[in-house]
């Protein structure tokens, strides 16, 4: 009987417990799922959260496709040049200032108040004569008022507008020598020169009758004392490439009218410093009543264009004293004076060895010798000038003339070419360059030229497709290339109706302008830490290849952009290449400047360090005259 209660008391136990215990596994059961379910939102919810800000933060561009078809994974980058995080102004940019229209036509290595402190003595005052780096100006060069975009080539060879150049003076001095004339807010350009009154044309025709400038043979020229350049403007058409200068004298804006109708020139001078290129540059020379003392200073002028021309090149010489005989009443000079100025120079071409071919009408014509074989042996017959010694021939940077001769490489032949023979143009341009076949010039072989070539050809081709500008044809004309080293730029864009000077830095590893001038190119040394010898405006388009890294120890980035943005004409592109850390540098300063730019990548891709800075130089201009007097009345008033 007690067996049985106590087994009844311990059935009412267990009949109590087991609800308790049901509840309890349930309740457990049921927080774990309530933890799990909520753990499972939080972690949901962050990482959303989370990838929002980093999407937002760092925009990733639209994936064309994470699979293919057979499911491979696509590898492609998708992070460009567009998604660079350029760092955010820690203050609203400012705006680098216009500089007074005053300035509008400012040169700051041949300014003119600053040239009246220098000798006078062989015009060396109207040298380049830079400014100290704290007289710089930090300001942009205004656009005169009514400024326009020039007309284009071959329009532009006859017509300039009035308002980029507003100068009347050259139409009222050489009014009857049909250089220029002023029409309804143009100048035109009949392509007339004082010993040429007849046209440029018809005066180049009387030289092809006596050299030879069909064959191909002659390539590149330089006119010294070029007046309004219609010598090279017109040569031309004949693919023959001239590099006409002038120095900034009472001549006013000859130089600049030469670029207003598209063709090369520079501010320049024959002084005391050598002209800014390299030795055997040019196949031909040319001189029209220039004016310049060539008999005087013991040929030191004669000398230098001796230095530049190539082997076999021509010097062309017109005007006083050349047919003084016929023109002496009309120069004002005495027959005696002239005929002694004639014998000077005659004297000075035969101790440079050279040649006399012909003299007919107003014209004279000598021609340097293939080698110097013949002329080292009559060293001892002519003791001046005698060979330089110890000299780089290439070098041609504030260097001083000297009156001695530059000695032309050796050979073995007297029938051979001294430095090597240059193919006949066209070809030249894609000929491997005597300097480079012959080993001259240390680490460029034949292979690396070739390369080049090909390289610049497809980059000129992807600039194209973002610039349309620069694909546009006719739309540029000028062209500056900052840093050309093999000249690839220039030769990828020959069949387009542009020029281009072709820039060698100074500070560059190797001198290479020499190869760009034996391909038929032009080109000039340049610092780029000073002013370039060229009027504002000059250029439609400038390009420059790692320039930024090659001076970011030597001057200000923003000197430089500010030199880029004096020569640039409004409306005007600019394409940079250079490190990433470079460019978005440069583009912080440019977007001061009221340039609309945009970085993209390498033509090889997004994950080349080098990256290429497009920008396109706003339309803005000198205020009106109306408005600057109105607000100096108010000035005064106040």
């Amino acid at each position: 009987m007690a067996e049985t209660n106590r087994l009844g008391r311990l059935a009412l136990i267990r009949s109590k417990r087991l609800p308790s215990l049901y509840f309890l596994t349930s309740a457990v059961i049921l927080c774990s799922i309530c933890y799990f379910v909520g753990f499972y939102q939080h972690y949901k919810g962050v990482a959303t959260s989370a990838a929002s800000v980093v999407v937002s933060k760092y925009p990733c561009s639209p994936l064309r496709s994470n699979l293919t078809a057979i499911g491979q994974l696509d590898f492609e980058a998708h992070h460009r040049a567009e998604d660079l995080q350029l760092a955010p102004p820690a203050a609203p940019a400012r705006r680098i200032p216009a500089c007074a229209v005053e300035l509008s036509e400012h040169t700051p290595c041949e300014d003119v108040k600053r040239s009246l402190s220098f000798d006078r003595e062989k015009l060396i005052y109207r040298e380049r004569h830079c400014p100290a780096p704290e007289e710089k100006l930090k300001c942009r060069i205004p656009a005169p008022y009514g400024y326009r975009t020039p007309f284009r080539w071959p329009e532009s060879r006859g017509l300039a507008w009035y308002a980029n150049v507003p100068h009347k003076e050259l139409t009222v001095e050489k009014r009857n020598q049909n250089w220029v004339h002023y029409e309804r807010g143009r100048f035109k350009f009949p392509g007339g020169g004082t010993m040429f009154p007849n046209g440029a044309d018809a005066y180049i025709d009387d030289i092809g009758k006596l050299i030879n400038l069909k064959d191909g043979s002659i390539r590149t020229a330089i006119d010294t004392g070029c007046g309004v350049a219609s010598w090279g403007a017109y040569l031309l058409s004949r693919d023959i490439l001239a590099v006409s200068f002038a120095p900034r004298d009472t001549h006013e804006a000859q130089v600049q009218f030469a670029l207003e109708r598209g063709v090369p020139a520079l501010i320049g001078i024959l002084a005391s410093i050598r002209l800014p290129y390299p030795s055997r540059s040019f196949d031909m020379a040319h001189c029209s009543r220039c004016l310049i003392p060539w008999g005087q200073y013991d040929g030191l002028y004669l000398i230098e264009v001796d230095r530049i021309l190539r082997p076999g090149g021509y010097w062309i010489l017109s005007g006083p004293p050349i047919n003084w005989e016929n023109h002496w009443k009309g120069w004002n000079r005495t027959r005696e004076d002239l005929q002694a100025e004639q014998n000077g120079i005659e004297a000075v071409a035969k101790s440079l060895c050279w040649k006399k071919l012909k003299q007919k009408n107003d014209l004279a014509i000598w021609q340097k010798p293939t080698n110097h074989v013949h002329c080292r042996l009559n060293r001892k017959v002519i003791k001046k000038p005698q060979f330089c010694q110890d000299q780089d021939p290439d070098k041609a940077w504030y260097t001083k003339m000297e009156e001695c001769l530059t000695p032309l490489p050796s050979v073995t032949d007297i029938r051979e070419v001294a430095g090597g023979e240059v193919a006949k143009w066209p070809e030249r341009l894609t000929s491997v360059p005597p300097r480079i076949s012959s080993g001259s010039l240390t680490g460029i072989t034949p292979e690396i030229f070739m390369e080049n070539t090909e390289l610049w050809k497809k980059r000129v081709a992807y600039y194209k497709n973002f610039d349309s500008q620069l694909a546009e044809q006719g739309r540029y004309r000028n062209l500056l290339d900052m840093n050309s080293y093999l000249g690839g730029f220039a030769a990828a864009l020959i069949n387009d109706p542009v020029w281009v000077m072709n820039v060698v830095p100074v500070e560059a590893e190797t001198n290479t302008l020499g190869v760009i001038y034996e391909r038929g190119l032009i080109g000039t040394f340049q610092n780029w830490c000073e002013a370039m010898s060229t009027y504002p405006r000059t250029y439609d388009f400038i390009h420059a290849d790692s320039v930024f890294s090659l001076y970011q120890d030597r001057c200000e980035m923003e000197h430089i952009l500010l030199e880029i943005d004096r020569i640039l004409r409004p409306q005007g592109s600019v394409i940079f290449r250079d490190d990433v850390d470079m460019i978005i540098k440069v583009k912080g300063i440019m977007d001061t400047m009221q340039y609309t730019t945009r970085i993209i990548d390498h033509e090889e891709g997004p994950l080349e360090r080098v990256k290429i800075l497009l920008g396109y130089k706003q339309y803005w201009t000198a205020p009106s005259p109306a408005s600057i007097s109105k607000r100096r009345e108010i000035e005064s008033s106040s």
